[in-house]
């Protein structure tokens, strides 16, 4: 008997859960293997002269898509829900940034982007965009239904990021999005933080929903992926810019990816509920002036995590009360078990040093004291809050 495809197991109302572990998979096409096969291809072959001049084949080329790449973009597209029309697969999270908004802007155009929102993103805009003549205005993360104020004839799209990188302001999505839905204006997303399974981008508004696949979705650290969901409206244009820019993922990344995804809900859950407990443990601590993690109820915005997210990642940050850089150096080179390094959503535990206070415009970052943002992995809590307590004893011994 034949598998059932992603449209009979959406149909089916599969939960969450069972979709991740068989979207994207047909063992009836794959000889019966569990797994589709990782293909490495450039060349198709076609069966005859009138075949080729008509493109009548399921595959063109290995960059326009392979069993492998088909395999992913069907699961991700079964796990983002109704209203997903397809997904893009690019190499990285920045190439998902950049390449969405390439595919909803021109020049003349205005886009509306938070001033929380990941470093790469205002990047591109300042310089890229700037220079092909569109026009960019950050806006305060909290604006909510304000967000209106700042519409002009022009403004293409709006880009969210639920909650803020690195300081994890929580936006009002679907307030934002219908204001900008009044305008006809694009609402596009980064949505690594919460992935589908936490944050229903596209029930909410959304537009386009962008990943780093490289963090959740891989899980393991060892991977560069970005994803594009798009609804019906702008899936298209999405497919044809990645198709001009000619980006393409190795299918070697593309099977890693495709084995973190049937993971992804049982891990999430750990860095859930670890992440939660250290974010309660370092709320207690003297040496802490506050935590920024929208799943505690001491957030400011966690009513609105509570009301538009099923869940929450191991992903926070905090303030430390003022103190010596010296001290917070001994603190985090104290510690054994959480690494110092960029990004996130591996199954280790990751801390690093920041301020915003040089690049946001639309907003104030005045946090009263050093800032360090924390990525919960999967060890044991109990052992990374005795490496947390060292740390502190070594941050006391600095002071």
């Amino acid at each position: 008997m034949a598998k059932a495809t992603d449209e009979e197991n959406d149909a089916k109302g599969l939960k969450p859960d069972t979709r991740l572990v068989v979207a994207g998979r047909n063992s009836a096409e794959n000889h019966g293997f569990v797994n589709p096969p990782v293909i490495h291809a450039s060349t198709v072959l076609y069966p005859n002269a009138a075949d080729m001049v008509a493109h009548r084949s399921r595959y063109q080329y290995g960059r326009r898509g392979t069993p492998t790449s088909e395999a992913l973009e069907d699961a991700l597209r079964a796990i983002e829900g109704p209203g997903c029309a397809g997904v893009c697969l690019v190499p990285s999270g920045a190439a998902a940034v950049s390449t969405a908004l390439l595919s909803v802007v021109a020049a003349g155009d205005h886009i509306l982007i938070t001033d929380s929102v990941y470093r790469p993103t205002r990047v591109f805009a300042d310089s890229i965009l700037k220079k092909f003549g569109v026009e960019t205005t950050y806006y305060d993360p909290l604006i909510g239904a304000g967000i209106d104020r700042l519409m002009r004839p022009n403004t293409r799209a709006v880009f969210v990021e639920a909650p803020g990188s690195q300081s994890f302001e929580m936006q009002d999505i679907p307030e934002i999005a219908k204001a900008a839905r009044a305008r006809n204006a694009i609402v596009l997303m980064d949505n690594t933080w919460g992935t589908p399974l936490y944050f229903r981008a596209f029930e909410k508004g959304v537009d386009i929903s962008i990943q780093a696949g490289t963090k959740y979705i891989g899980g393991h650290s060892d991977l560069m992926l970005g994803t594009i969901s798009a609804n019906d409206a702008t899936f298209p244009k999405v497919k044809e810019t990645l198709n001009t820019l000619g980006l393409c993922v190795g299918p070697d990344d593309m099977y890693l990816a495709l084995r973190g995804l049937r993971t992804l809900s049982v891990r999430l859950e750990r860095h859930q509920k670890s992440g939660i407990d250290i974010a309660r443990w370092l709320a207690a601590r003297p040496e802490v002036m506050k935590v920024m993690h929208p799943a505690l109820e001491s957030d400011p915005g966690h009513a609105i995590w509570k009301r538009d997210f099923l869940g929450a990642s191991g992903l926070f940050s905090l303030v430390l009360k003022p103190a010596p850089e010296k001290a917070v150096h001994a603190l985090l080179n104290s510690l054994q078990l959480f690494g110092m390094g960029f990004s996130w959503g591996g199954y280790e535990s990751l801390v690093i040093l920041f301020d915003c206070a040089g690049y946001r415009t639309a907003t104030r970052w005045a946090p009263g004291g050093p800032a360090l943002r924390f990525h919960i992995g999967l060890e044991d809590t109990g052992d990374l809050i005795a490496d947390l307590e060292q740390g502190f004893s070594a941050f006391s011994r600095a002071l």
